[in-house]
């Protein structure tokens, strides 16, 4: 078979198994969360260890069976917040340039800052949910229903709960602005495991076109993401549309902040004596008290960096 040949051979086949995994999500399940998380490693698989024509046949091979299977309107769903972000992300992964460009040694080959990878991430979920936002006209009406259903599940759950007519107005406010930023720093999460995973099963198969990054070293937000913060921040205060992109914006970017503290406490633990007793404490106490989330954001918003992999040899395609 020929390289193109090839290609779209993965691609079908990868487009297949993301549908699948999107579809079998959309049923209720303990599982459909992992599995709608998982659904964009088929995609950054194609692309990372083939091409870009995998990974676009893939994205395009999904939305046609996930169309077929349930309605257009999921197609597109998933193509916006899942499928075309992580082609785009495979493609940037396998890009890179003579290091000369950049100052680096005569013949070695810098790949595509990993920092830069990130920040991609951040924009491709917020343009992601801004979309879906705007078309499933996301506002007061919307969220006002979603916190009746929650609390009309709780009831069922908990008898004795009955909230006040100005808890649940308190309730829907909050929703109102929480949900884009969470969803998005969740999101966030989502791609960059999915792309940390995909690189090295990749890497397993022999295919990868890219060497692996040193993460605790290399993964830094660049400084156009606080600008992108920043931002957020100020749009939060207008309120209306505006404000809920605003709130998706801190979301997103605020977290790829705080990935980067936790990046920062891995390379400057390294060699330390009980190193690992230390980071589990860290992600414990993150996980039940949240607060050290924050110092972590700012441990990695005074520290912003674009550190680009370098190696001997490798393809000579340009950014």
């Amino acid at each position: 078979m020929t390289q193109q040949s090839t290609s779209l051979l993965v691609g079908l086949l990868a487009g297949v198994s993301a549908a699948l995994l999107l579809v079998s999500a959309g049923s209720p399940s303990s599982l459909s969360f992992i599995l709608f998380a998982a659904a964009a490693l088929p995609i950054m698989i194609a692309g990372l260890g083939w091409s870009n024509l995998a990974s676009i046949v893939a994205v395009f091979s999904a939305m046609a069976i996930i169309g077929l299977a349930t309605t257009p309107q999921a197609a597109l769903v998933s193509a916006v917040t899942t499928l075309m972000p992580a082609a785009w992300i495979a493609h940037l992964s396998n890009l890179a340039r003579p290091a000369e460009e950049i100052g680096g040694p005569e013949g070695a080959v810098a790949w595509y800052p990993l920092s830069d990878i990130l920040l991609n991430i951040a924009a491709c979920v917020c343009v992601g949910l801004v979309a879906i936002g705007l078309a499933m006209g996301y506002g007061k009406e919307f969220v006002g229903e979603l916190v009746e259903v929650f609390v009309a599940t709780l009831r069922d759950s908990n008898a004795d709960y009955q909230p006040s007519a100005e808890s649940l107005t308190e309730m829907k406010a909050f929703f109102l602005f929480a949900l884009p930023a969470i969803q998005a720093a969740i999101w966030v999460l989502i791609l960059l495991a999915g792309w940390y995973a995909a690189s090295a099963i990749v890497r397993l198969s022999g295919r990868s076109k890219r060497p692996k990054d040193d993460l605790p070293s290399q993964l830094r937000m660049p400084r156009m993401g606080a600008i992108a913060l920043a931002a957020g921040v100020l749009m939060s205060f207008a309120g209306g549309g505006i404000g809920l992109i605003g709130w998706t914006l801190i979301g997103a970017f605020g977290i790829s902040f705080a990935v980067a503290g936790y990046a920062i406490a891995h390379h400057r633990t390294r060699g330390k004596p009980a190193r690992g007793l230390l980071l589990w404490t860290i992600y414990l106490a993150t996980v039940i008290f949240t607060v050290p989330l924050f110092f972590f954001f700012f441990l990695g918003l005074f520290d912003t960096a674009r550190a680009a992999t370098v190696t001997g040899s490798g393809p000579n395609s340009k950014r």
